[in-house]
């Protein structure tokens, strides 16, 4: 995944930057960048955050950076951003999104233009926001090189660009990653989450939409490429990764956790007798549980509690071991409110299923009588081919379908995997008892997706789902 933000500021911009790419930190873990333009040209820093967060990283040297136009990010993968020199002039590039094709399109560009990509560590060939810059400068000028590039990349692209004449602001063509833009009266910003500039002194201003391509400077936003009709948001933004006080496309992250929460309770309507408490995975499952139980009427309590003074999410390190195991380390258990208790407990997703299970583990060992366990959204059946949200590299790893292979062997045809997504099938209640079984809960049951999506209250049409249902 990862975050951006932009400042255009009559001032200097660096301390809104500072503060607003900071406030992105919960959606990237591996590498930061801040970049400017002022009166002494382009200055940009990059570092890793997998052992340190955005803060300390930066907040030296940002006193010796000055700018009135600037963009930052925080990155799952790529460093960025990044600074081109081509026959546009110099710009400073960030992206979120994810590139299928890389291959492809790095192939053909080396072949028909005699150019290089400098090669990456850890695995990886190249940096995909070189590669996107590279597709921008194919053609004449950087709009048209915006949407060249975004017509060429299977998958999603939202990109910031950064001129001396002001920064470009382009949503991926379908919408699938946000952009919102902040007014105040010395400038403007840009944000992949909305609550980064309220304390900042901005207000809402616009929401780009799906393909829209902008122009911000100091006095004003200018619209480009007008938005497509065609919209396909992430779903799962509103599920798990959006921070609980954001918004995208009007509907609060918080309300729509609330609403899914309410929703499940009223299609399980519960056995008070058989439940003794409601509890949410913290923290993005909280709000989830808080909607059971005041819709369920069985008390929401905190069993346990995360520890996040020494371990916020972006000190979490990018290989899944560690990740695992410093999830487990997070929790610490309050026994008086577990010991002999029949718990309901709600995370906003299962994807792998390994962090849950321990979580359940735990819950026993700390005295729990059973643990009724419901994920907020429905069983991911198929990878994100769009904006990498989980960091499984094969669907072999998703628990859903390590239990339809156990039941249907390794070649599944297409049907056959719609079906076991069907709430209403055979196959469906069989996938969940194979999961239930395999970690060891009293219980388990799945939001729906038609829930689900009403629980967003936006049209379904412009809604990505492809995660749950394998639906373009």
């Amino acid at each position: 995944m990862g975050g951006y933000f932009a400042a255009a500021s009559k001032r200097d911009c660096v301390f809104d930057l500072f503060f607003g790419t900071d406030y992105h930190s919960h959606l990237g873990t591996r590498r930061a960048g801040i970049a400017v333009y002022g009166n002494e040209g382009f200055n940009r820093s990059i570092h890793n955050i997998e052992s340190a967060p955005f803060r300390t990283k930066f907040e030296n040297e940002i006193h010796d950076m000055m700018g009135y136009l600037g963009i930052g990010c925080i990155s799952d993968y790529d460093p960025q951003p990044l600074i081109v020199r081509s026959h546009h002039g110099t710009y400073a590039i960030t992206t979120v999104g994810r590139i299928n094709n890389t291959n492809e399109l790095t192939e053909e560009i080396i072949h028909n233009n005699n150019m290089h990509f400098l090669e990456m560590s850890g695995g990886k060939n190249i940096n995909s926001t070189e590669l996107v810059a590279a597709l921008i400068n194919q053609q004449d000028n950087l709009v048209e090189g915006i949407k060249y590039a975004q017509s060429r990349i299977d998958g999603s692209m939202s990109i910031l660009l950064l001129t001396p004449k002001g920064i470009f602001l382009a949503r991926d063509k379908l919408g699938r990653t946000p952009i919102v833009v902040g007014e105040k009266l010395d400038g403007y910003c840009a944000s992949f989450e909305s609550f980064a500039y309220l304390n900042l002194g901005y207000h809402d201003y616009k929401e780009l939409g799906p393909g829209e391509i902008c122009i911000m400077t100091p006095n004003g936003v200018k619209t480009l490429a007008k938005p497509g009709k065609k919209m396909r948001i992430c779903t799962f933004l509103w599920c798990y990764y959006g921070y609980p006080s954001t918004s995208y496309e009007g509907v609060s992250v918080e309300k729509m956790r609330y609403n899914c929460g309410h929703l499940m309770a009223k299609r399980d309507q519960p056995d008070p007798n058989e439940i003794d408490m409601v509890a949410g995975v913290p923290d993005s499952g909280t709000a989830h549980a808080i909607g059971y139980a005041n819709e369920s009427g069985i008390p929401f309590s905190r069993p346990f509690i995360k520890y996040t003074p020494t371990w916020p999410r972006s000190f979490m390190p990018t290989y899944q071991s560690a990740r695992d195991l410093i999830a487990k380390m997070k929790i610490i258990p309050v026994h008086d409110l577990i010991d002999g208790q029949k718990i309901l407990l709600i995370d906003d997703s299962i994807v792998r299923g390994t962090q849950l299970r321990e979580t359940t583990q735990f819950l026993y060992r700390s005295g729990a009588k059973d643990v009724h366990v419901r994920a907020a959204c429905p069983p991911i059946m198929f990878g994100c081919k769009y904006i990498n949200f989980s960091r499984s590299t094969s669907e072999m790893e998703l628990i859903a379908r390590r239990v339809i292979t156990q039941e249907e062997g390794l070649d599944v045809e297409r049907d056959v995997l719609y079906d076991y997504a069907n709430p209403d099938s055979d196959r469906y209640h069989t996938m969940i008892e194979g999961i239930r079984k395999q970690q060891g809960f009293s219980s388990l049951g799945y939001n729906r997706l038609d829930d689900l999506l009403d629980a967003v209250g936006i049209d379904k049409e412009n809604l990505c789902t492809y995660c749950w249902n394998g639906k373009e």
